[in-house]
């Protein structure tokens, strides 16, 4: 059985706003014997948008009658009816997902067609998204090597470490080809953001807003922030400001970074600078911030990988829709189903050992929290086969310990795992909750990181539950 689905994936940066459309075709690859599983077996970009400043009404909220006009537009040019569509996602980032009406616009976009996965991705999952969509994941994977991402936006510069494939590692930095923006006619400065301005005013360099800019009158606060950066990947130690521009952290550097890969708006001037020769062409200072990270040790002391993607790495096309059905042995406490949209936390293998499972966990439920506010998470892991009861009393504490913030906030406990053990696991789970706690505990589902999940109403007299993996599209 064949079959062709139709995705598009929106995404709200800080500073631009795309669209993308994929045509997916989706096969069953079990045999006439088995239980169905649908995988992807071909992506194909179907139709690339132009790219948008995204609107804004004023500093704190997003213009939607703008966005939306932006949408119908590109729908239009690619000649795609909205009931054509059959998955996608809109996904919303940066500085853009702290505006004031941001949620609002996100699940408003999210009705266009289709069911769409919606995410309001904070810094920490941005640095993931992104670091796929470049495939610097697969690089790692494929050479066996830890390499390090760096989306590079307008207002923030997301970092991704990934070891063997395995996310590991997430920073945000406050770096931004339009931290300092810029009237192309005049020349002059229109805007300072305020962590710039307070390194202009530390170092007294004669920036301000008004002043008529040139590149030697900026080139001492383009090498400050390159400075940063180097820092963020070890490169160097000293500089005064490394800790003032952590966005929430920095990555810890517990493992040797070895390739270096660039996405965002300022990878393609990294890359290309002799496609740049305009040094104000987009009214900000992306141009030359690019052509001072080219020129430092971020390039000459690292293996620098070529991004699959730069500006695009964070337009997700998502939506493949792989239906799949749970092991027999699994635990649901009760009938909360359907259960739309659930983001996927998976643990490598290392994370997956009871006694690093809970700090790993708390680590990466940071990655779903927003403004304060915890998204519901299923954690997903391998798990083994046949393990002892104690070796699942010793899985059902940690997880347990690790996803203490989702019970904080009233929310369900989900765990999906690859092995045979759903059903003991997620009972042992509840009785160690005495009962009084909400527990869905599945298997017989491989997930990977960045995946979504939908899972339905129990089948088959409530032996299994249909669980559809939303695979978000980073290229071809």
């Amino acid at each position: 059985m064949k079959e062709e689905l139709l995705s598009v994936g929106i995404d709200l940066g800080t500073s631009t706003t795309q669209l993308i459309f994929f045509r997916l075709t989706v096969e069953n690859m079990a045999t006439s014997y088995t239980v169905p599983r649908m995988v992807i077996t071909r992506k194909e970009i179907q139709y690339k948008s132009d790219i948008y400043f995204t609107p804004l009404l004023d500093q704190t909220r997003i213009d939607f009658g703008k966005v939306r006009e932006i949408i119908e537009r590109e729908y239009e040019k690619a000649g795609i009816q909205k009931d054509e569509i059959d998955t996608g996602a809109v996904i919303i980032t940066g500085e853009t997902a702290g505006k004031e009406n941001a949620r609002e616009v996100i699940h408003a976009l999210s009705g266009f067609a289709g069911d769409f996965v919606v995410a309001t991705a904070g810094p920490d999952l941005e640095s993931v998204i992104s670091g796929k969509g470049a495939g610097t994941d697969l690089y790692s994977k494929e050479h066996h090597l830890t390499a390090v991402n760096i989306d590079i936006g307008g207002g923030t510069s997301n970092l991704a470490v990934f070891c063997r494939g395995d996310t590991v590692d997430t920073g945000c930095l406050d770096i931004g080809g339009r931290l300092v923006k810029l009237d192309r006619e005049t020349g002059r400065i229109t805007y300072i953001a305020p962590k710039i301005q307070k390194i202009i005013e530390s170092e007294g360099w004669e920036i301000s807003v008004g002043t008529i800019a040139d590149e030697a009158l900026l080139k001492p606060l383009l090498v400050q922030m390159t400075e940063v950066l180097e820092q963020s990947v070890g490169l160097r130690r000293d500089n005064p400001y490394y800790e003032k521009m952590i966005t929430n952290q920095g990555i810890h550097l517990s493992q040797e970074i070895s390739c270096i890969s660039f996405s965002g708006g300022v990878a393609d001037v990294v890359y290309h600078p002799e496609k740049f020769t305009d040094p104000f062409l987009f009214g900000d200072i992306g141009v030359l911030l690019g052509r001072t990270i080219r020129e430092s040790a971020l390039f000459r002391n690292l293996q620098v990988i070529e991004s699959a993607e730069t500006i695009r790495a964070t337009v997700v096309g998502a939506g493949s829709h792989t239906t799949e059905i749970s092991g027999s042995t699994i635990t649901y406490t009760k009938e909360v189903f359907p259960i739309k949209n659930l983001p996927v936390l998976k643990l490598s293998e290392e994370e997956s050992e009871p006694a690093a499972m809970g700090d790993a966990i708390r680590k990466k439920l940071e990655w779903f929290t927003v403004e304060g506010s915890i998204q519901q998470t299923a954690v997903a892991f391998t798990g083994e086969d046949n393990p002892s009861f104690l070796r699942v009393q010793e899985y059902a504490e940690a997880l347990l310990d690790g996803m203490e913030p989702l019970l904080r906030a009233g929310l369900p406990l989900i765990v999906v795992v690859e092995n045979d053990m759903a059903k003991v696991l997620g009972q042992t789970m509840y009785h160690l909750l005495e009962w009084k706690r909400e527990v869905i505990c599945l298997d017989g589902i491989h997930l990977a990181e960045g995946e979504y999940i939908d899972i339905g109403k129990p089948i088959a007299e409530g032996c299994v539950l249909p669980v559809v993996v939303k695979t978000l599209v980073f290229s071809k």
